[in-house]
């Protein structure tokens, strides 16, 4: 039985260690931290739950079909809701728009913005709904090895829909006007990592996700998921370690022969890396066996990192939703200042997760917890000053928007920015997305999921296939297993 190492326990490596304990391997998951899941780990203080990463829960369908294959059910491990609203944006009028979790409602909302925006919206996602099934369906398994695993009959006959070679930003516009319409639809765009202007319209099927699919959340938290494909994992006989810094990937003739693990070498036939791409590349491997070169990874579009802040309140908050986006300020201009001259925003769009809403076993009675993010250019310097001055603007603007003065009301407070990404993650200028979802970055132009050089090192998570986000990470464990699987 072949041993396979994988670095690192996020959700692809997770998803790539479940898949080859099933095929027959021998899997070990090696984990730098102290806590499984990678970027999706939590943490618990003074009786509040905080899950560090994700927290929006789309694609549902992507996790069903996951546990489907080892012949589970999601509801075997967690409960999960759909949240009604799924989210809501303020805009600089200070209204506040509600997503229903009913689309044919969310279709009278559009009307009553934009006369004919109703109809128009169903045709949209009519279309980003196929887009949805040739890309979930038929694009994204895909190992992007070669041109020619996208040319079948399936996806020539659906091209006409993907919109490939058409950019977000005037796809959106064919359709809608009004400035609120646009924000909503481009919103997500801000997290896979390029401006609208930038990214291919086929990105519209994550528009059919978020507004027709809708918004879903695991009761206790999105760690929930990890502690559910960690059970899986344990049920398929993978093994742990935890505080297991890998700190170089030895190669004897021509191949992977051990990982040297704090300090002590393992003897390994094959490597899962789901440790930052980069960081595998140019730290743990000597130069003439990396994938590729600095200058390469320099040249490469980032998604955005972030400025994060969790919250305990002593107290409860009104006119607040699960997920709050503050889109109250120009769009654009921030979305520059992460993209294309990088640096702290100087009127920053955020966002707010408030799980206690939905779920009482987050928090103590009566009290609140709360996650704000604002989305920053990578590779920034931060420091606590820094981080105070963005809180500050924050706490005014939710005060403003809400009427939620919560200053004199936190109880537990911990920020987390790009150092702290780096640290913790080994994260290529402290991205916390991976990279952007560019046309140039797409498919066969990412990194590749294999090494050139010695024929038993993988890779796998948001920085080769099939890219950044929860369900893409999850599929990208799948591909990389298959691949090992096929070929040894």
């Amino acid at each position: 039985m072949k041993k396979v190492g994988v670095i690192g326990s996020g959700f692809s490596s997770l998803t790539a260690a479940i898949e080859l304990a099933s095929m027959g391997f021998d899997v070990e998951v090696f984990e730098k931290n102290e806590a499984l899941g990678g970027r999706a780990r939590h943490f618990k203080e003074e009786g509040f739950v905080f899950d560090m990463g994700p927290s929006w829960y789309w694609m549902p369908d992507v996790f069903e079909d996951f546990f489907a294959r080892h012949g589970k059910k999601v509801e075997e491990y967690y409960d999960l809701i759909k949240l009604d609203p799924g989210f809501s944006i303020y805009y600089d009028d200070g209204e506040k728009l509600e997503i229903p979790e009913s689309f044919n409602a969310l279709v009278d909302i559009f009307e009553n913005i934009e006369s004919g925006s109703g109809d128009k919206l169903q045709h949209f996602m009519k279309r980003a709904e196929k887009k949805y099934e040739i890309g979930v369906k038929n694009l994204v398994y895909k190992p992007s090895k070669s041109i020619f695993e996208f040319i079948n009959l399936k996806v020539i006959k659906g091209s006409f829909y993907l919109d490939i070679f058409t950019v977000f930003s005037k796809y959106v516009r064919k359709y809608f006007k009004h400035e609120k319409l646009i924000k909503l639809m481009e919103f997500p765009i801000l997290f896979l990592g390029s401006l609208p202007s930038n990214t291919p319209a086929m990105y519209s099927l994550m528009n059919y996700s978020g507004l027709k699919q809708g918004t879903y959340y695991p009761i206790g938290g999105f760690y929930k998921i990890i502690e559910a494909l960690v059970g899986l994992a344990k049920e398929k006989g993978v093994s742990f370690s935890c505080s297991s810094q890998v700190q170089k990937i030895n190669v004897t003739n021509g191949k992977v022969s051990s990982l040297l693990v704090n300090n002590q070498n393992l003897p390994i036939d094959i490597v899962v890396a789901g440790a930052d791409y980069h960081h595998v590349d140019s730290k743990l491997l000597e130069p003439k066996f990396r994938n590729y070169t600095n200058d390469y990874w320099n040249s490469r579009k980032l998604a955005p990192s972030c400025l994060l802040f969790y919250l305990g309140l002593n107290k409860k908050l009104k006119n607040v939703n699960h997920h709050t986006l503050f889109f109250d300020k120009d769009f654009s201009k921030h979305a520059k200042e992460i993209y294309e001259t990088p640096k702290w925003p100087n009127e920053p769009l955020f966002y707010m997760s408030c799980p206690s809403v939905s779920d009482d076993s987050v928090a103590p009675k009566g009290m609140e917890n709360i996650m704000l993010l604002i989305p920053l250019a990578p590779d920034l310097k931060d420091s606590n000053e820094m981080r105070e001055k963005y809180f500050l603007i924050m706490l005014e603007r939710l005060n403003q928007l809400t009427g939620n003065d919560i200053s004199d009301s936190i109880v537990y407070k911990k920020s987390y920015c790009v150092s702290d990404f780096i640290k913790d993650y080994n994260a290529f200028k402290g991205n916390a997305y991976g990279l952007a979802n560019t046309l140039d970055q797409t498919a066969i132009l990412k990194p590749s999921l294999r090494n050139k050089k010695l024929k038993n090192l993988f890779y796998t998570g948001q920085l080769t296939v099939p890219g950044p986000g929860v369900p893409p990470s999850i599929i990208s464990g799948q591909v990389v297993a298959n691949e090992i699987n096929k070929y040894f």
